[in-house]
């Protein structure tokens, strides 16, 4: 009998899971931004009763977040259109040429390998090609993808409107949800606490402390290179925006190779305030700003958020930046519990050699 009922209730949660499949992606973003906004629910709620004060956290949640991000993704639609047909018509590597030309650097640099023994000559058009495809690659892809956004208008705001429901139940009833699904595991609860809190702590901090870094680093470097003279200097803020999620590498990426250029057109002290702000900037987010907002509740190691990011977004798309740390928190509290209760279960000679 209790095998026949584990074989129902399997094909159930099969079932179910499929008619969530949809939706999945809804489901989670509502549920971090339960987390994000509880602290302005809990702020309402002493005033008002539950209903209304998640009424009007949605409200506020709307305002806050949508108006801003459909603005947002018109004007990345017409500047990456622009990088586009840059890269396209060979503009900016023709500029890029030009620059690189007048260093005479390639000259040097051929002279050694001749006296290397290498016989091979190596043009500018060889090494700015892979940037000017890159380019053109950029731009059409995040071209792409605003358009589509922007041509499916319908499907944004019911989308949107789908996760303000699961919003606006999460904040009435959702301590009635974990608990539901605590009571569901069959793990100990202290586990189950630890896996939720460490999935609502690594959501606090990709959606917090890297979202709100990344969105000050995007700001600064989009000010900066507008101030520069720049073209399209809210397309490369929005790049950088995205980059200041990576650890290790960050918006240095665009930073770096910026304040060369400068350089190379002479413009020593530009590249140096460039290098400067960047380095402050940096800095000032990762050991200043962070620790402030997220504190210490998350510790992973840069190197292991580096990848499950690249990973996200290789395998989820724009997503892949919350999924990608999310799924790799998953793992290593799953790792952590093993170690401290089961791996007697499964290695027992080994634990007690270490004892």
């Amino acid at each position: 009998m209790f095998v026949f009922f584990i074989v129902l209730f399997c094909i159930s949660i099969l079932l179910a899971g499929k008619l969530i499949a949809p939706f999945f992606a809804i489901i989670i973003l509502g549920v971090v931004s339960t987390g994000i906004f509880n602290s302005v629910f809990r702020f309402f709620s002493k005033k008002l009763s539950p209903k209304a004060a998640s009424v009007l956290t949605c409200i506020l949640i709307f305002f806050v977040v949508f108006i801003p991000v459909v603005f947002f993704i018109g004007v990345l639609s017409r500047e990456a259109f622009n990088l586009y047909t840059m890269a396209k018509d060979a503009v900016f590597s023709n500029q890029l040429k030009d620059l690189f030309e007048n260093t005479h650097a390639l000259e040097r640099f051929n002279d050694l390998l001749v006296r290397a023994g290498i016989e091979k000559e190596v043009t500018w058009d060889e090494l700015v090609s892979p940037i000017s495809e890159l380019g053109k690659a950029v731009g059409l892809s995040l071209f792409e993808q605003a358009r589509f956004i922007t041509s499916n208008v319908f499907n944004l705001v019911l989308y949107f409107g789908l996760m303000l429901i699961v919003v606006f139940y999460m904040f009435i009833d959702g301590d009635k949800f974990i608990k539901y699904m605590y009571d569901l595991s069959p793990l100990p609860d202290e586990h189950d606490e630890k896996l939720f809190e460490k999935f609502m702590d690594m959501a606090g901090a990709v959606l917090i402390g890297n979202g709100l870094g990344g969105l000050i680093q995007g700001i600064a470097g989009g000010l900066l290179f507008w101030l520069l003279g720049w073209n399209s200097p809210f397309l490369w803020g929005v790049i950088m925006g995205f980059l200041a999620f990576l650890p290790i590498v960050g918006i240095g990426i665009v930073m770096v190779p910026a304040a060369v250029i400068l350089m190379l057109k002479l413009k020593f002290f530009s590249g140096i305030f460039v290098l400067v702000f960047y380095a402050v900037l940096s800095w000032g987010i990762e050991y200043i700003f962070k620790p402030r907002v997220v504190g210490n509740r998350v510790s992973m190691h840069p190197l292991i958020v580096f990848f499950a990011i690249i990973g996200g977004l290789k395998a989820y798309g724009i997503l892949g930046i919350i999924y990608g740390p999310l799924i790799a928190t998953l793992f290593l509290t799953l790792a952590d519990i093993y170690f401290s209760s089961f791996q007697f279960m499964v290695e027992p000679g080994k634990v007690l050699k270490e004892k």
